[in-house]
């Protein structure tokens, strides 16, 4: 699957080998079964790809925890995406065009549509170019082609 192969990319440098795509929503976030059977959330727009889960059981267990599926479907910030940009086309994502963990703005003109690969890919990227920063440090955040 290609996706998996994205993220293997991109997000690798974090220990995830993932094997198996559980589940994703319309912002990219991605649940992820690795090659140890641990279960990985992908979250492009805070930059992060971590364990949420250590077995099937803990996945289940959590798929009942009503603050994780609060955060899991965006409903506020999605319904807010469709009402400004439409429905998403095949192969694309809502996001924030600058990040949460960045500052951007969970909203407003900072919400846009992209392709699914290059939010797995860019995410991964800039999360690496960050992930030694303490927090608060300044970020210039320069966009190229």
């Amino acid at each position: 699957m290609q996706l998996l192969e994205e993220v293997r990319s991109a997000w690798g440098w974090v220990g995830i080998e993932p094997v198996d795509l559980i589940d994703e929503n319309d912002f990219g976030n991605l649940i992820l079964k690795d090659v140890r059977g641990k279960y990985w959330r992908l979250c492009p727009e805070d930059l992060y790809c971590q364990v949420v889960a250590s077995s099937r059981d803990e996945l289940d267990q959590l798929a009942k925890d009503q603050e994780f599926l609060r955060d899991w479907y965006m409903r506020g910030v999605v319904d807010q995406a469709f009402q400004r940009l439409g429905a998403l086309a095949p192969g694309r994502k809502y996001y924030l065009k600058i990040p949460g963990a960045l500052g951007g703005e969970y909203g407003g003109d900072n919400l846009g549509t992209i392709s699914f690969d290059e939010l797995i890919r860019a995410s991964g990227h800039i999360a690496q170019q960050i992930a030694e920063l303490p927090d608060g440090a300044s970020v210039k955040l320069s966009v190229t082609d």
